[in-house]
């Protein structure tokens, strides 16, 4: 007589207050290579575009004694596409705080490159605006720093150009938007 196949031993009780026959969650996968490169690759350009060497060359090619916190606060304005932010919603822009922000602008507006202008919401709040000095000075920062990017890929072919372009303005638009997502579901103070 065949002997019967064993039988498995019963599964182990749960301890009690534990759930029974829990799964356990998968181990996160690793990012995958290409992944890796870029962010290494954005790592590494945010440190160069960053480094103290780097804005004094901009600072010397373009003949301006603008330190960076000015440059960032001259390329936001510029950039708003003609709106002027308030000082604190340009310093929540530029993740700084509000005093810092105040620091810059009273020197920028020294040196004309800014004006401060009554809110037409509420009168006793201002707004900053670009003067045509300002945009004057941004548009010099831009213009070297073009340069520079010309320099860099001066071997790239326009092919290549376009399908970078392309796919960098991609990039920025998705961080940009994950960026705004991520501060919209944070709570407000």
């Amino acid at each position: 007589m065949p002997t019967p196949p064993p039988t498995p031993d019963p599964a182990p009780a749960p301890l009690p207050g534990t759930a029974p026959e829990s799964v356990p969650e998968a181990a996160p996968q690793p990012a995958p290579t290409d992944l890796n490169e870029i962010e290494r690759g954005l790592s590494r350009l945010t440190y160069l575009a960053g480094r103290a060497r780097h804005h004094e060359h901009l600072k010397s090619v373009s003949g301006l004694p603008l330190d960076r916190a000015a440059v960032a606060i001259l390329r936001r304005l510029a950039g708003n596409g003609g709106e002027a932010p308030r000082p604190g919603a340009l310093a929540v822009r530029l993740s700084v705080e509000a005093s810092h922000v105040a620091r810059q602008l009273r020197h920028l507006e020294e040196h004309g490159y800014v004006v401060r202008v009554p809110d037409p919401d509420d009168r006793r709040a201002q707004r900053v605006r670009l003067t045509d000095a300002g945009q004057a000075a941004i548009d010099r920062v831009r213009e070297v720093s073009r340069r520079s990017v010309e320099e860099a890929l001066a071997d790239w072919s326009p092919e290549e150009l376009r399908e970078f372009a392309t796919l960098f303005r991609r990039l920025v638009d998705d961080f940009t938007t994950r960026s705004e997502k991520s501060a919209d579901a944070r709570p407000s103070a």
